[in-house]
C-alpha cells in the first residue's frame, strides 16, 4: 500500500474510533438501559437457583432494571458456564460462578474450553456452606474420630455414598485424603436418590449440603457428625467442625458467586460490584441466606478471585490424588 493510502487508512480509523468513544462512553453511563440476563448454569429448582433469583430481584431494585434468570444447564454447570461466556462483554450477561463449574471443573478436565480466571472478572462472592458428614442413626459413630478408627480398623469396610464431582463427593475424597483411611464409594447419578438410600440405611454415611440435612437431621432420621467449614454452623450450633476434630484446617464449601465475561468495561464491572456488594449487605438478603443456614462471605472482586483462585489449586490436587475422571 502506498504510504499516502496508509496515512489516509490510519486517519479514518482514528476519526472512526473518535466518533464512537461519546457513544461507548454515553452507553456506559447510561448502563443498564435494558433487561440484564444472569445465567444461572443449572436447571430450576436447586440451591443454585434460589441463590441466583435472590440475587437477580435485589440487582433489579439496586439497579432500576429488570435481572431476568435463564436456566442453562448440563454437565454440572459446564455447558452454561461455556455459552454464557461467548455472549457479549456488555455487562447484559451475568454469570452465577461456584465450586463445580469454576474450581472442580478444571481439575477434572485439562480441556475444559474456558478458564474461570482469564475469562471471567469475579464481581462478589454470594454465598457459601459446608457440607454435613451425617450417617444413619443405626450406626455407631457419634465423631469424626470414631469413624477413623473404624475405618483404620476394617479398611474398604465402611461404605459411603456421592455423586460424582458434587461438593459432597469432593468433600469425602478430601476427608479420607486428610484422614488417612480407605473408603468404598458408591455412586449415583443424582442426590435424590442417594438421599433416599441415605435414609433407608443403604448407604451408611454421606456428605450432604448442609441445607438439605437439616429436615433430616431434625426428624432424627439422620445424625450428624461434623461439618466442614472452619467454623461451626449456625444451624447446628452443636456439632463439631472436621477441622477441630482433629485436622486442622479442613475445609469443603459450597459456594456461588456473580461474574461477567473478561473484557465487560471497567465502569460496568465496577457499578455491578457496587450494586451486588450493597444487594448483600441488606438485612433482607442476608437474613434470608443465614436462615437456611448460608455465611455471606468477605465480598468484592479482590476477595472473590483470591478465593475461586484458591479453591481451583485445592480440588485440582485433590482430583489428581484420588484420581478421578470426568464422566
Amino acid at each position: 500500500m502506498p504510504m499516502h493510502r496508509r496515512l489516509i487508512h490510519t486517519f479514518c480509523a482514528a476519526a472512526l474510533s473518535l466518533a464512537l468513544a461519546p457513544a461507548l462512553v454515553l452507553a456506559q453511563s447510561d448502563y443498564p438501559s435494558r433487561p440484564i440476563k444472569l445465567v444461572v448454569p443449572f436447571p430450576p429448582g436447586g440451591t443454585s437457583d434460589v441463590m441466583g433469583r435472590l440475587m437477580a430481584e435485589e440487582l433489579g431494585k439496586i439497579l432500576k432494571q429488570t435481572v431476568v434468570v435463564e436456566n442453562i444447564g448440563g454437565a454440572g454447570g459446564i455447558v452454561g458456564t461455556e455459552r454464557a461466556i461467548r455472549l457479549p462483554a456488555d455487562g447484559y450477561t451475568l454469570i452465577q460462578s461456584g465450586v463445580g463449574q469454576n474450581a472442580v471443573a478444571h481439575g477434572l478436565d485439562a480441556k475444559l474450553k474456558y478458564n474461570s480466571m482469564s475469562d471471567l472478572v469475579h464481581l462478589t462472592q454470594v454465598h457459601s456452606g459446608p457440607n454435613v458428614l451425617v450417617v444413619h442413626p443405626s450406626l455407631p459413630f457419634k465423631t469424626v474420630q470414631d469413624i477413623v478408627r473404624y475405618a483404620k480398623q476394617n479398611p474398604g469396610k465402611l461404605d459411603y455414598g456421592y455423586t460424582h464431582a458434587a461438593s459432597g463427593h469432593m468433600a469425602m475424597e478430601l476427608f479420607k485424603q486428610t484422614t488417612g483411611i480407605f473408603l468404598t464409594g458408591i455412586p449415583y447419578r443424582g442426590g435424590g436418590p442417594l438421599l433416599n438410600d441415605l435414609l433407608a440405611g443403604t448407604v451408611p454415611m454421606i456428605f450432604i449440603n448442609q441445607d438439605a440435612a437439616l429436615p433430616h437431621i431434625q426428624a432424627g432420621k439422620l445424625r450428624p457428625i461434623a461439618v466442614s467449614s472452619l467454623q461451626r454452623n449456625p444451624l447446628y450450633p452443636d456439632v463439631p467442625t472436621v477441622a477441630e476434630s482433629g485436622y486442622p484446617g479442613f475445609q469443603a464449601l459450597s459456594w456461588s458467586g456473580l461474574s461477567v465475561a473478561k473484557g465487560t468495561p471497567p465502569a460496568i464491572v465496577e457499578k455491578l460490584e457496587a450494586a451486588m456488594v450493597q444487594a448483600l449487605q441488606s438485612d433482607k438478603l442476608s437474613q434470608r441466606l443465614t436462615s437456611v443456614g448460608f455465611v455471606v462471605p468477605a465480598l468484592g472482586s479482590k476477595a472473590y478471585t483470591g478465593f475461586v483462585q484458591a479453591e481451583i489449586n485445592t480440588w485440582t490436587r485433590v482430583i489428581q490424588t484420588a484420581g478421578i475422571k470426568p464422566q
